[in-house]
């Protein structure tokens, strides 16, 4: 084979070859696992009355169980609990009233009491800092006494 029949068949191989798509085309639906129903077991619905009670408790078949009831004002209260694959159950209530969603959950987090201990690291630098202006008025002090003027204050009053 020449070198003109090779990059002959290199060109027409090139040519041949698919281009890439210049448009996005979504991925195909996962057909694999196919979609589970889960059935309710329990609805109980008390449907919001003139003055803005309701309720409502759900169950479903999965172990996810849902009550929350409503007053008038806009309050509401409420419960939900399920269980993760792991076994461990999630239990969640909540108030949500003038004062806000207030959740209550062993699961969420939780900030560090206030005030939290300053690191090291802050307290060399508070430190550090106060050094040096201790530093910068005893300069100041030692620059005014040797002048024997006194330096303007800084702090200035009500005019007289």
């Amino acid at each position: 084979m020449s070198i003109f029949q090779l990059l002959l068949s290199l060109l027409v191989a090139v040519a041949v070859a698919e281009r890439p798509s210049l448009s996005y085309n979504a991925p195909a639906p996962h057909t694999s696992s196919p979609v589970q129903q889960i059935s309710i077991i329990r609805d109980e619905r008390v449907h919001p009355a003139a003055d803005g009670t309701y309720s409502f408790d759900v169950e479903t078949g999965d172990g996810i169980v849902r009550s929350e009831s409503g007053g008038p004002g806009g309050a509401q209260q409420g419960t939900v609990s399920f269980t993760f694959p792991d076994g461990q159950v999630f239990d969640l209530q909540f108030v949500a009233n003038a004062n806000g969603y207030q959740p209550q959950s062993p699961f969420l987090p939780v900030a560090p009491a206030f005030p939290h201990p300053i690191p090291a690291h802050a307290l060399e630098q508070i430190e550090r800092g106060r050094l040096e202006l201790e530093a910068r008025a005893r300069e100041e002090q030692r620059q005014s006494s040797s002048q024997g003027q006194a330096n303007p204050s800084r702090h200035y009053g009500q005019p007289q």
